[in-house]
């Protein structure tokens, strides 16, 4: 490896987007290679460039050939990124959220070079960021409904709707499974990731209509602010449960049973469900509450009764990835097309 690093010309924002990728500080990563954490700095800043050993061993310290740190695409801003709670992960949790986002862009990339995605199609409705209690987050929702699945009622499969219309949907690994899902808006095309470690199916259903209205509304929100992040439950709320539809079915009471039978109809929480008949005024306040600590009180907000359903997986990267291995670019060529390691490849686009 120390050899095939003379002469190198070194990118310096490559090695702190694989720095990041591993989950590491830069104290971290200088005491695995015997160096400063200044040094680090000054590599990641491209003040110095460091030493072909050196190089080599940062390669190694970061499970990465030496060539990753070439110069090569353009950076992708992830700027812009929608975290559902800044407070409740780290910035180096979501760094390495963000860098495999990053390197998802790569990935893609160097798929869109060999097979046709479908067309990025998703309305823009934006909604004024300061919109506290207005109709704007329902509205955005009815327009995108309309747009993308104009029938009443349940949405089937909300991952697969979101993939038909052009958007990249991935699981992040298990190393980043406290970031919760984000999505970001990133030219060419809106990506959202969902958390590996929820392992909820109607969460999960609800998570990927939150992110669509930021992908729809928020083009240039500043991400995490609670009102952003409220509008965007508003509209997950109305476009998976749409007011006109359910709104005779919801009960003003918490019958359990009732509850059970339409989260199965719908494919939302029970929690959702009392959530929507308290905001379209079905269930009183004070029912709300009592519904509310009987869940917590039996457990349920973690985990509620009834059979477990898996997960809505993501599957136009996988078949994108299968078709070009059928045509000869097999995983290994594509994780170089990519400039992205095998490993890191495989652990995005894992094998059905």
């Amino acid at each position: 490896m120390a050899r095939r690093a003379a002469g190198l010309l070194f990118d310096c924002e490559r090695l702190t987007l694989a720095r990041r990728l591993r989950g590491l500080r830069k104290n971290q990563l200088a005491q695995s290679v015997g160096t400063t954490p200044k040094a680090i700095g000054q590599y990641e800043a491209g003040v110095h460039r460091p030493s072909d050993g050196t190089l080599s061993r940062l390669a190694i310290a970061l499970g990465v050939p030496v060539e990753f740190f070439r110069p090569g695409r353009s950076p992708v801003s992830m700027d812009g990124a929608h975290f559902r709670s800044l407070r409740s992960t780290t910035q180096i949790e979501r760094d390495q959220a963000l860098a495999y986002g990053r390197i998802a862009t790569d990935v893609v990339a160097a798929l869109e070079d060999l097979v046709d995605f479908p067309p990025v199609d998703l309305p823009e409705y934006s909604v004024p960021l300061d919109e506290i209690a207005g109709s704007g987050p329902i509205e955005a929702a009815r327009v995108t409904r309309k747009a993308l699945f104009s029938e009443p009622g349940p949405v089937p499969h909300m991952v697969r709707l979101l993939e038909g219309r052009g958007v990249i949907v991935l699981v992040l690994p298990e190393a980043a499974e406290r970031v919760d899902a984000f999505s970001v808006g990133v030219h060419p095309r809106p990506m959202v990731f969902f958390n590996p470690a929820k392992g909820d199916y109607w969460r999960n259903r609800f998570d990927g209509a939150h992110e669509l209205g930021h992908l729809v509304m928020h083009a240039d929100a500043e991400p995490g602010g609670k009102i952003v992040e409220d509008q965007a439950h508003r509209f997950a709320a109305e476009f998976l449960m749409p007011e006109e539809d359910i709104v005779r079915e919801l009960p003003g009471k918490p019958d359990w049973e009732r509850l059970s039978a339409l989260k199965i109809t719908w494919g939302v929480s029970m929690a959702a469900l009392l959530y929507r008949a308290r905001t379209l005024g079905i269930m009183k306040e004070g029912a709300y509450r009592d519904a509310m600590g009987a869940m917590g009180s039996r457990g349920w907000r973690r985990r509620e009764p009834g059979e477990a359903r898996a997960l809505e997986q993501p599957t136009m990267l996988t078949r994108a990835v299968e078709l070009v291995g059928d045509a000869g670019t097999d995983r290994d060529r594509l994780a170089e097309r990519a400039r992205v390691t095998r490993a890191d490849l495989d652990l995005l686009v894992p094998r059905r």
